[in-house]
């Protein structure tokens, strides 16, 4: 049990929260691309965590041209094009 508490504590201190692009209220999708559903749109000034991240449809947004897609909570989706992470490529694992 106590294994399972501090793998737990360790990913939780792994996490960090990125900023969303100013101005912009960001589409949350149920998956890694444009096609799949808005599952909800996130509000101006937000930052996000990312849990991991995933190759998905690429998307011209504020921070340049990317198919990078964050995960930021289960089975919702940004794309990265719109959070700053200060990178062009991944910032977290690939989810799995």
């Amino acid at each position: 049990m106590v294994l399972g508490s501090s793998t737990t504590a360790s990913a939780t201190a792994d996490l960090h929260y990125y900023s969303v692009a100013p101005g912009v209220q960001l589409n949350v999708r149920s998956g890694p691309g444009t096609g799949y559903t808005i599952v909800r749109i996130l509000a101006e000034g937000v930052q996000v965590p990312i849990f991991c991240q995933s190759p998905g449809t690429s998307v011209s947004g504020y921070y340049g041209t990317s198919n990078i897609w964050d995960n930021i909570d289960d089975g919702e989706y940004v794309s990265d094009a719109y959070v700053n992470t200060g990178s062009d490529g991944y910032v977290a694992s690939l989810c799995g």
